[in-house]
């Protein structure tokens, strides 16, 4: 018989494996819940059939989000300028006062590589099916055997989804060590303040692209700005117009970011991409719906 303990222990992972398919905190909870209540919708008999519930809730929760993977590609074409992952926070770092209160699904999501902005961004640019197929076996080690029931296709071609979605993840160079990042984003925080345009453009790659989401709530470029230069004016043209910002160093994702806040609310979460002590990426985002965890 399986225990109710058994069955909730599972949410961390089911949160973890969602998050990672579609990309929002939000939407990993909500597909989640669905799948706890398809398990407590079966009768009793067939739950005590079943050896392992945290199988079946993965293949349930999995299907849920390929299905939503799926309706997530007509909804974007509607969205109001570029769509961006929804960031994670680090809630050892800042003010452990300043927490809700209650449980967050954000709080149960592990950060490593596999959620940084630059994967979660890749994993965009995977079809569904081959998105599941590539998260389930290279990030979570499952066997194709099993992907092979959440995709209902054969191992066979599972493998070859996931070996279609490797194909998207190009071979980057010598990640650059935390506190290597670390140290160039606190000198973008510091260059930002002081608004020298000079120093900025030194810290960024001359073909660096800042892509940024506002989802229509909140005012910023629609379309990436793409050009060192062009991105360092675009910055201290921002800072001129947002008097009473305050710049932090935060955790964004499981690597150093920027967090901007005024009068206590957090405005605006920056994650950065940085190769040879330059950064390449940043992605910005400000849509407030995005930034619940940070509250």
């Amino acid at each position: 018989m399986t225990s109710a303990d058994e069955v909730v222990g599972e949410r961390r992972q089911l949160i973890n494996v969602a998050y990672r398919l579609l990309g929002s905190v939000t939407e990993a909870e909500d597909a989640v819940q669905d799948a706890y209540a398809r398990w407590y919708g079966l009768p009793r008999s067939r739950r005590e059939e079943i050896r392992s519930p945290g199988a079946w809730l993965t293949t349930v929760t999995s299907r849920i989000c390929l299905d939503r993977l799926g309706s997530a590609r007509a909804r974007r074409e509607r969205y109001v300028g570029a769509w961006l992952p929804e960031p994670l926070p680090d809630r050892t770092e800042g003010d452990p006062t300043a927490s809700s209160g209650h449980a967050d699904p954000a709080d149960q999501i592990v950060l490593d590589e596999s959620v940084s902005m630059a994967f979660l961004v890749v994993l965009e640019s995977m079809t569904p099916a081959e998105r599941v197929a590539f998260v389930l076996h290279e990030v979570f080690r499952y066997p194709f055997a099993e992907i092979a029931g959440v995709l209902e296709r054969t191992p066979a071609a599972c493998k070859q989804l996931a070996s279609s979605a490797r194909r998207r993840v190009t071979v980057a160079p010598a990640p650059v060590t935390a506190t290597g990042q670390a140290d160039v984003v606190r000198h973008v925080k510091e260059a930002w303040e002081s608004r020298d345009i000079a120093a900025l453009v030194a810290l960024l790659n001359p073909a660096a692209v800042m892509t940024a989401d506002g989802g229509g709530m909140a005012g910023t470029a629609l379309h990436p700005v793409e050009g060192g230069a062009l991105i360092a004016r675009y910055m201290v043209a921002i800072a001129d117009r947002a008097p009473g910002l305050e710049l932090l160093e935060r955790t964004v994702n499981g690597v150093p970011g920027l967090v901007a806040r005024r009068a206590g609310v957090v405005e605006t979460v920056a994650s950065f991409d940085v190769t040879d002590g330059r950064v390449t990426r940043i992605w910005v985002v400000r849509n407030p719906e995005k930034l619940r965890p940070w509250g």
